[in-house]
């Protein structure tokens, strides 16, 4: 048995402590972005031959590089999709490192691959999806798309041999014209096409739009996806006319819910979303409103089966994983080796309670409502578009991108908020993305006051 030295112990016991500090920060720093030239000033020469130690290592972390990441748990971080894992979920996050799993098969980590599980099974049915069905935690939105339409277009190909009919020169994938910008890159992995159906006029793709795609390119097309919450607006397609149309040719859908389908754990909100209980696969991203750490994303197949077909590794070493009916993660998606990632979530889920989750969404949904409803009465500001979710879209009349940005930068390096500009048709606008509990009506009515 070899001993712990002590240089070993101490290393621990500071990374744990900068850890500890970190996670428990009662005010988080906003922080800003470097330039190149003043981090290559501040903290080149820390790879050396002999070690700077753990202690210079820690101090130029906490007090270079930290503060030139922008923090996406900070109640004022409005940009993009955010973060705002859990302390529970950040906690626990150390004890999946600390814990060496391997979360690729059932083998080595059946315990972490079970309390996975129980967290995938808990989402499907949430999102209607039958008994039996399942998945895999996978890095994020673009690979969890990317393995759903791998496995779609397997099952396209199965289908074809089944009946003696020839593949199409080129497969298609519909998807709607506000589609995520991961299915275009999907596709251009795959070398398929990708068709963009139109939407009405509030974005929403519907089944009589994505029926004139599949009369146009008929059986190229290998699946269609549906959005339920786009990034930029948050808004739900008409899923249930998508799936109307999809079952009825035979053909998958696929939900990209990354960032919305997470309220559906709303019960109001789940009239929106009907038809995803129709779905071939659907995935929501924990790291974004579901307070996981980066990075997560539940993929969940209504025949995980069919996921098997398509992504099952073989190799001769792999033969004692393959050959047994083991339920292993990594033969659901593009990923082989992975690390157990949904495990913070499930940590987080188990310490709070479902209720707790469901409450946190809402408030997010309901804050979106009532800042949309203050911009509405302030003069020389205007709503692009209400909001469905809790994503807010607004303009501030007579600005140009250019104000947009003035505004945006000097907004960061007050350490105000972080609020960059968004575009719709080719206009420049503003967006709200909330998704923190910890953020604020009043963080939010502050920050549209420096617009006056």
């Amino acid at each position: 048995m070899h001993a712990i030295s002590d240089e070993t112990r101490a290393t621990v016991d500071v990374v744990l402590d900068y850890a500890r500090r970190r996670a428990l920060y009662q005010d988080v720093p906003l922080d800003k972005p470097l330039t190149p030239r003043d981090l290559s000033r501040l903290a080149s020469g820390s790879i050396t031959a002999e070690g700077i130690g753990a202690r210079r290592a820690t101090a130029l972390f906490e007090n270079v590089l930290a503060p030139a990441c922008v923090s996406t748990d900070h109640p004022g971080y409005l940009s993009f999709i955010p973060s705002a894992p859990t302390k529970a979920a950040i906690a626990f996050d150390l004890i999946v490192s600390a814990s060496a799993i391997y979360g690729g098969s059932w083998l080595e980590g059946s315990g972490a691959v079970f309390a996975e599980n129980e967290v995938l099974h808990w989402l499907a049915s949430e999102f209607g999806m039958p008994a039996g069905s399942g998945g895999v935690f996978v890095q994020g939105g673009t690979i969890g798309n990317l393995s759903a339409l791998v496995a779609a277009r397997d099952s396209a190909r199965r289908r074809n041999a089944e009946a003696g009919r020839p593949d199409p020169g080129r497969w298609v994938v519909v998807c709607s014209a506000e589609a995520h910008s991961s299915i275009a890159s999907a596709a251009a992995v795959m070398d398929v096409d990708v068709v963009k159906a139109a939407v009405d006029a509030d974005g929403r793709l519907h089944g009589e739009s994505v029926e004139r795609m599949l009369d146009a390119y008929g059986e190229a097309v290998f699946a269609v996806v549906a959005t339920g919450g786009t990034t930029n607006f948050g808004i739900v397609d008409d899923i249930a006319s998508v799936a109307e149309v999809t079952k009825e040719r035979g053909i998958w859908l696929h939900i990209d819910g990354a960032y919305g389908l997470a309220a559906m754990l709303v019960e109001r909100m789940r009239p929106a979303f009907a038809g995803v209980e129709r779905a071939d696969s659907v995935i929501v991203d924990p790291h974004k409103w579901l307070f996981a750490p980066f990075d997560a994303c539940a993929l969940i197949y209504r025949d995980p089966s069919q996921a098997l077909l398509a992504h099952t590794q073989k190799a001769e070493y792999l033969d004692t994983l393959t050959d047994t009916a083991d339920w292993n993660p990594s033969d659901l998606g593009v990923q082989l080796t992975r690390r157990a990632r949904g495990l913070p979530l499930w940590y987080s889920l188990a310490t709070y309670g479902t209720d707790e989750y469901r409450s946190a969404i809402e408030y997010g949904i309901d804050l979106a409502r009532r800042i949309a409803d203050e911009i509405e009465t302030r003069d020389g500001l205007s709503l692009v578009r209400d909001p469905q979710l809790s994503v807010v879209v607004f303009r501030r009349e007579g600005w140009t991108l250019a104000d947009y940005q003035a505004w945006s930068d000097r907004l960061l390096d007050e350490q105000t908020a972080f609020v960059v500009p968004s575009s719709h048709a080719g206009e420049p606008v503003l967006r709200f993305a909330i998704i923190s509990p910890l953020t604020t009506y009043d963080l939010l009515v502050g920050i549209l006051d420096t617009l006056a």
